[in-house]
């Protein structure tokens, strides 16, 4: 049984069970969550997604089986448990060609999902959900027909595992995340109030795509999918966190009780604690989380900058300038934030440094936003002196005081990614208050 078939028999039969999956490509980000799942004896759950990591390289530079191999090799540089690592592909459809019409959109979305699961990707979530340059731009998608190219695309996915358990006898069976009402990666675009899936859409999604399974001839895939994507009213934009309220996604999470399946919530990052313990209780068992995560890794680094001006300006050393190599690069490729970030220029110029959105994740491995990283993380490459610590990361000094970590500086900024990644294990595993 797949790792997360079993999270969710487990919460079906009364437990507090659930997972979060990490949605990021970044370095940092990945070692942070190994070290915390490690710590707690957590499967760890990383997705790639479809613009990150695709056939053409995403704007990570790398493709399915290179991101599959390099999550790999991480994982036995940190030490951690192979067999606890679950690699997922997310938003695994026409997300990056919409520009195309349906043939070529979907033969370039069957080539992604194929290898993907030909890689060794298990847990894929199919969205299809897009509109295409052919589809009526001001009619709703309707559900059969976001239905319809979802199954086209698990029939190729199923193909690939075959070929790829040709291979590998003990291949690990891919299982299957479905939608029709999905949010868009990566955050909200506008402020505005968010609607609840409805029971009745959400009943009739499952029953489109089950009947498109079967009408395609993929009934023992049909059998592990796990999880369909809802609204439960959960989001976030450049400067504002909608947070989870239980009471409004009541009648949406009965709905699920009697389902096999469960929910899984996209957009969760920034929802406090209790909040994410809830979605768990409501059956919203996997959550994903991504930008927060890069979030918190540019807060170190900023944090960290203003503690490598105080100790090395007007000493003879050349600085890192991270933060303005960051703004130029975002200044030099503005399409990665331009449609997201709203009102006048000074509003804009905060939201890039930091906005909620996180915009500035596509930016760090701009070459020259990665130099001045390497440079900051050798100019702090002692101690930091505890003063200047505590002024800047607060959290980290107490911990770096009670010798809970080391006070180097790649243990610090994946400390700090870790605060966020806490909380999602601390709602897995504890009720609110304990």
């Amino acid at each position: 049984m797949h790792l997360i078939q079993d999270i969710i028999a487990r919460h079906k039969s009364g437990s507090h069970a659930g997972i979060f999956s990490n949605c990021s490509a970044n370095e940092y980000v990945l070692r942070a969550v190994m070290c915390r799942c490690k710590a707690k004896g957590v499967p760890a759950l990383i997705e790639a997604t479809a613009n990150q990591v695709n056939q053409d390289g995403g704007y990570t530079g790398q493709t399915p089986k290179e991101f599959y191999d390099w999550c790999q090799a991480l994982a036995k540089r940190e030490d951690f448990d192979t067999s606890m690592l679950i690699l997922g592909g997310d938003h695994l459809g026409p997300l990056t060609w919409t520009h195309l019409n349906e043939a070529d959109a979907i033969e370039k979305a069957e080539r992604l999902i194929y290898e993907y699961v030909y890689a060794g990707f298990t847990k894929i979530h199919i969205d299809t959900s897009m509109h295409l340059a052919s589809d009526d731009l001001h009619q709703r998608l309707p559900d059969a027909v976001i239905a319809q190219r979802g199954a086209a695309l698990c029939a190729v996915a199923e193909q690939a595992f075959a070929e790829r358990k040709k291979e590998i006898p003990d291949a690990v069976s891919p299982i299957y995340v479905i939608g029709s009402e999905v949010p868009i990666p990566g955050g909200a675009q506008e402020q505005e109030a968010l609607g609840v899936t409805s029971s009745e859409n959400c009943l009739a999604t499952i029953s489109a795509f089950h009947q498109a399974f079967t009408q395609r001839g993929i009934g023992e895939a049909w059998k592990r999918v796990v999880a369909v994507v809802v609204q439960p009213g959960v989001e976030f934009s450049e400067d504002d966190v909608f947070v989870y309220d239980s009471e409004k996604a009541r009648d949406l999470c009965r709905t699920i009780k009697n389902q096999p399946l469960v929910f899984e919530g996209h957009s969760t990052d920034y929802q406090p604690r209790p909040a994410l313990y809830e979605m768990v209780r409501d059956g919203i068992v996997i959550l994903k989380v991504g930008p927060a995560l890069t979030f918190a890794l540019r807060e170190a680094l900023f944090a960290l900058e203003h503690i490598e001006k105080v100790l090395l300006r007007g000493r003879g050393v050349a600085l890192s300038g991270f933060a303005d190599a960051l703004e130029t690069a975002m200044l030099e490729r503005p399409g990665n934030w331009n449609k997201h970030y709203h009102g006048d220029g000074f509003k804009q110029r905060i939201n890039r440094g930091y906005g909620f959105s996180d915009r500035a994740r596509y930016y760090l491995n701009q070459p020259m936003v990665q130099e001045a990283i390497d440079r900051l993380v050798t100019n702090l490459e002692g101690p930091i002196p505890l003063p200047l610590l505590s002024q800047f990361m607060p959290v980290q000094y107490a911990r770096v005081r009670d010798s809970m970590i080391e006070n180097k500086i790649d243990n610090l900024i994946l400390d700090r990614i870790g605060d966020y990644v806490d909380d999602y294990i601390f709602a897995l595993e504890h009720e609110p208050g304990v």
